[in-house]
């Protein structure tokens, strides 16, 4: 059973950057779908973006994106694959939530769950506030 924890939040300006590190505790991370959701407060839980199982790329596998975040957001792996990240650029107050990462075990890269509901492995997550 694979265990997460999200780093990186924090409290930024409008227009600032900030990283989000998703790190688990298995060497096989790799072969794991991982997405991310956030949580504003009285919202429910909504995708962020995703990163397939690996598929041995430099990229780390494909990607998809919510579309309030696409262009702005990108995820990837870390070279030692135990690590997926969340690069924030251009925040916005309409950012600020709970950021939680997700992981589902699957057996080829074409599985890409955009639903909260397809992943069973979740960390505690960590809180982004932009202000303006």
């Amino acid at each position: 059973q694979v265990r997460l924890v999200e780093s990186g939040g924090g409290l930024v300006q409008v227009g600032d950057s900030l990283r989000l590190t998703c790190t688990a505790s298995e060497d096989t991370f790799r072969q794991y779908v991982v997405g991310w959701f956030r949580q504003a407060p009285g919202k429910e839980r909504e995708f962020v973006g995703l990163i397939s199982r690996s598929d041995g790329s430099r990229s780390g596998g494909t990607r998809y994106y919510g579309d309030s975040v696409k262009g702005r957001f990108t995820i990837s792996r870390g070279s030692a694959e135990k690590t997926v990240t969340l690069q924030m650029d251009g925040l916005k107050p309409d950012d600020t939530a709970v950021y939680y990462c997700a992981a589902k075990r699957v057996p080829d890269r074409t599985i890409v769950p955009m639903k909260r509901e397809a992943y069973n492995y979740w960390g505690q997550g960590t809180q982004v506030t932009v202000s303006s």
